[in-house]
């Protein structure tokens, strides 16, 4: 089972290293491994989430999340994301832009670093929407009750994560932004770009999550029908026509997981600087890091493990509410990787202990049941 899932991503790891030694000796291969374990202390919060959506998808779209949808974590979001970044904010053309960052990485990474403010606003407001449409949720399991139970009152009112999410965003702009601190050491008012790029995260939520649930909605309506003309097909004996909702269904899920990976991997390509400027060391360390990220999250799903430790989910949105937060704070103050990686960890691994403490006494009162029962006969 390991092997089966995680046999791509040591393969890739074996070429990624060997392609590092070729590139940039062996500094280059040490660079290239640091990166990769940055990546996957950052992004476990992420595999948690990632494996609580991808559990309602097919085989056959978890295979299309580990294939294509790798490559669009790889190439896209680790290499040409600051590209483009990069090409928009000095307004370059794309050229100029490869160009710059293969032959002046110092003047890439100045230029990466100055459109932080609107990548830490625009990724922040996108997660953060994604931990208040959580917390604001009715579950019918909760980890923290006293703080879980009266919010979810609380979201019984329409649009609240988007009220709240917006106001923390007018708090950020004219709070962070307006000294937004910038390579160099300047300080310049960046509160209309964080105010347009974080509208912008929070309207990508919106509209990308919107269709997915409208559409995994619309896929649970199917299914209900399709099993009333199964029972009615037995006693007529007619054929059925299958869904034809799954493929759409699935397609906007699998937009939203991507959407959910861009915005999990700002933080990972800006703190990728502090290790190297390099954009080929970033792009090889941390697409190894998302192939694991990639590889864990189908590995979940597999294990049931979600079902078996029914906290973890909470523990990882809890670590992506810290994780938003933290990249807002970053808009002026810079927040070390280390500490944003320990907090999400620290969080799953308490959601994980509880788990296993409900597990136990869960077993214990079945085992009590069953004991009292045997009395009884």
């Amino acid at each position: 089972m390991v092997l089966k899932t995680f046999g791509w991503s040591f393969a890739v790891t074996a070429l990624g290293l060997v392609a590092a030694v070729f590139y940039g000796g062996w500094t280059a291969f040490g660079l290239v491994a640091i990166l990769t374990i940055l990546e996957v202390s950052l992004s476990f919060d992420n595999a948690v989430v990632n494996a609580g959506v991808l559990k309602k998808m097919s085989e056959f779209w978890q295979k299309i999340f580990l294939t294509i949808g790798i490559l669009i974590a790889v190439f896209g979001m680790r290499l040409v994301f600051p590209v483009v970044i990069v090409s928009i904010t000095a307004q370059l053309g794309p050229i100029e832009a490869v160009d710059l960052a293969l032959n002046d990485h110092a003047r890439y990474e100045e230029l990466v670093t100055d459109a932080h403010p609107a990548i830490a606003a625009f990724g922040g407001m996108f997660l953060l929407m994604i931990f208040l449409d959580f917390i604001f949720e009715d579950r019918d399991i909760r980890w923290l009750a006293w703080l879980e139970r009266p919010l979810a009152k609380l979201g019984k009112i329409d649009m609240l994560a988007a009220c709240v999410a917006l106001i923390i965003l007018l708090i950020a702009a004219t709070t962070f932004a307006v000294n937004a601190h910038q390579y160099g050491g300047v300080y310049v008012d960046k509160s209309s770009t964080v105010l347009l790029a974080g509208v912008a995260g929070v309207v990508t939520y919106m509209v990308v999550g919107g269709l997915s649930g409208f559409f995994e909605e619309k896929l649970e309506e199917d299914e209900e029908r399709e099993q009333e003309a199964e029972e009615e097909a037995r006693r007529t004996g007619k054929p059925v026509s299958a869904t034809k909702l799954v493929g759409k269904a699935a397609f906007f899920m699998f937009m939203y997981l991507e959407v959910l990976d861009a915005s999990f991997s700002f933080d990972g390509v800006i703190g990728a600087f502090a290790v190297s400027n390099d954009p080929v060391v970033i792009a090889l360390g941390l697409g190894i890091g998302a192939m694991y990220v990639r590889s864990l999250t189908v590995y979940l799903v597999r294990q049931g493990t979600l079902d078996d430790y029914v906290y973890l989910e909470h523990g990882a949105h809890y670590a992506i509410g810290a994780l938003a937060v933290i990249l807002l704070v970053t808009i002026q103050y810079e927040v070390p990787e280390v500490v944003t990686g320990l907090i999400g960890v620290a969080l799953i691994a308490w959601s994980f202990w509880s788990s296993v403490r409900r597990n136990q006494r869960l077993r214990a009162h079945e085992e009590k049941e069953v004991a009292l029962a045997a009395n009884e006969v």
